[in-house]
């Protein structure tokens, strides 16, 4: 960022997922050992939940879990996570042979995942962990085709089966911090410092998310006014962070939002009401600004999600868009009494938040770079 690179004002908890690649030859596990060896910490195995699309009638989708890694830390805090994302496909060579102990369990129903997770063991081998499950429905697990195992309910019906990871998703990671209250740069740029160490790459539809804790965004009227702010200028914030154009699972808000919280009945209401009323439009998380985990209550990941950062192993590009975002949440909260009023344009905007001189005139200077080469 050259002549912009000073100091960050960081205040607010926030978590980053940081998609890239591991190199051919390695996966996400390594990545998860070198962190742990950093911090005299261990590695544990869990199954990671994913659907991706499916072609068969009547079948949108199919359920995945995936192997994912946890580092916890010497006095036992959690450090990040290392998941598979199902998104990541082009750096990838589907017809390479699947590597041994690697596996994910697939399901039409994510209920029946959920009782894996919750009874099946991530450290044994797939021809062995979905023993339990199938103890649950009366029956032995089934050796099937292709170095398969199936588990059937009582009638025959197949409910689980657990297969070989083809196609080299080992390799794709998912960094997963654990929320971060301070030190955001220290503790970023080491993780990103290591994966880049071991030749962790961006991918082609590589992103990055950032988990802004909600507990501050509590409010119809602060609510109303995010929505609205981010209505008028996400198209102005996507040019300027740089989205990734072959990134997928963006998309806007349904027209629904904006005319819920635009109202003042909504922008009225108590919050648990305020919730339950944006809970009842059924939001989706694949967009640019995922309210979800606000609208649905969800107490393991309570947060306001951006989602439209492209990946970078420079933790300072990544946390100059946190700044940024986390200047406009804290605009929000300082004026959410009238959520129409809105700035008459994206620089003026800018002009309003809490950013130092120098970040407010970088992003200036870069809204006005962005619009001249889109003419």
């Amino acid at each position: 960022m050259g002549a912009y690179d000073l100091a960050l004002n960081l205040d607010w908890k926030m978590g980053f997922e940081v998609e890239l690649v591991a190199p051919r030859g390695s996966s996400r596990l390594q990545l998860a050992d070198k962190v742990a060896r950093s911090c005299g910490g261990t590695v544990s195995r869990f199954f990671h939940p994913q659907s991706e699309p499916s072609d068969t009638p009547d079948r949108p989708t199919f359920e995945n879990l995936t192997l994912a890694f946890h580092v916890t830390g010497s006095t036992g805090e959690h450090i990040a996570s290392f998941v598979d994302d199902l998104t990541l496909q082009a750096d990838m060579n589907k017809r390479k042979a699947p590597l041994p102990g690697w596996y994910r369990i697939i399901a039409d129903d994510g209920r029946i995942l959920r009782l894996v997770m919750r009874h099946c063991d991530p450290d044994a081998s797939h021809m062995e962990l979905l023993g339990p499950l199938a103890e649950l429905f009366g029956t032995s697990p089934q050796p099937h085709e292709g170095n398969m195992v199936r588990v059937v309910d009582d009638r025959g019906i197949s409910v689980a089966i657990a297969a070989p990871l083809p196609g080299e998703r080992e390799r794709p990671c998912e960094l997963v911090t654990a929320p971060i209250a301070a030190d955001h740069e220290v503790v970023l740029t080491d993780l990103l410092g290591q994966a880049a160490e071991l030749g962790f790459f961006i991918p082609t539809e590589g992103a990055t998310h950032i988990h802004f804790d909600a507990e501050r965004l509590c409010s119809a009227r602060v609510i109303a006014k995010l929505v609205a702010v981010l209505e008028k200028f996400g198209d102005d914030l996507k040019r300027v962070v740089g989205v990734n154009a072959n990134c997928v699972r963006l998309g806007s808000w349904p027209a629904s939002l904006r005319e819920l919280t635009s109202g003042a009945e909504f922008q009225a209401l108590e919050w648990p009401d305020a919730r339950a009323a944006l809970a009842a439009l059924k939001l989706s998380k694949y967009c640019d600004f995922n309210l979800l985990n606000i609208a649905s209550r969800n107490t393991a990941k309570h947060t306001f999600e951006v989602r439209i950062l492209p990946a970078s192993l420079d933790a300072l590009c990544i946390l100059e868009a946190a700044e940024l975002f986390q200047a406009i949440l804290h605009w929000c909260c300082k004026n959410d009494a009238d959520a129409d009023a809105m700035p008459a344009s994206f620089a003026a905007l800018i002009g309003q938040l809490s950013l130092a001189g120098h970040a407010q005139e970088m992003w200036k200077e870069r809204a006005f770079k962005s619009r001249f080469l889109d003419k």
